[in-house]
C-alpha cells in the first residue's frame, strides 16, 4: 500500500473572500463598535476595496447628536480593522469612517409630536 504524499497548504489552492463577504464583516462590526444606533438611522454599511491580502475599507455611519463624534469614529475603525482581520485574515490599513447623518434627540421628539 502506497502512503500519499503530504501536499503542502500553499500548493492546494487558494481561498477567495469575496469584496461584497468583507463589507458585509465590516458593516457588523461597525454595528457592533456603536452601542446604540440613532432611533430612525439607517444601519452603518461598508464598501471595500481588496488586492490580495489587503482590505481598504469605507463605512458610512449615522450617528446620535450631541455625542462624542471622534470617539465613536475611532471605535467604528478599531472594531472593523479588529474584525475583517481576525474573520477574513486580511490586513486594514486604512478604514475611512463617513457621517452620512446626524440624529439629534429633538428630532426624534418632533417627529413623535412631543414638543411642549
Amino acid at each position: 500500500m502506497a502512503v500519499a504524499e503530504r501536499i503542502e497548504p500553499a500548493e492546494r489552492g487558494a481561498t477567495r473572500i469575496a469584496d461584497r463577504v468583507v463589507a458585509k464583516i465590516a458593516a457588523q462590526a461597525a454595528r457592533e463598535a456603536l452601542e446604540t444606533a440613532p432611533e430612525g438611522g439607517a444601519p452603518p454599511h461598508a464598501a471595500v476595496t481588496v488586492h490580495q491580502d489587503v482590505a481598504r475599507v469605507r463605512v458610512s455611519v449615522e450617528l446620535g447628536y450631541p455625542g462624542d463624534l471622534g470617539g465613536q469614529c475611532r471605535a467604528v475603525r478599531r472594531q472593523v480593522a479588529e474584525r475583517v482581520r481576525a474573520l477574513a485574515g486580511m490586513e486594514v490599513p486604512e478604514v475611512a469612517v463617513q457621517i452620512e447623518r446626524l440624529h439629534t434627540a429633538d428630532a426624534a421628539t418632533a417627529s413623535r409630536g412631543r414638543i411642549r
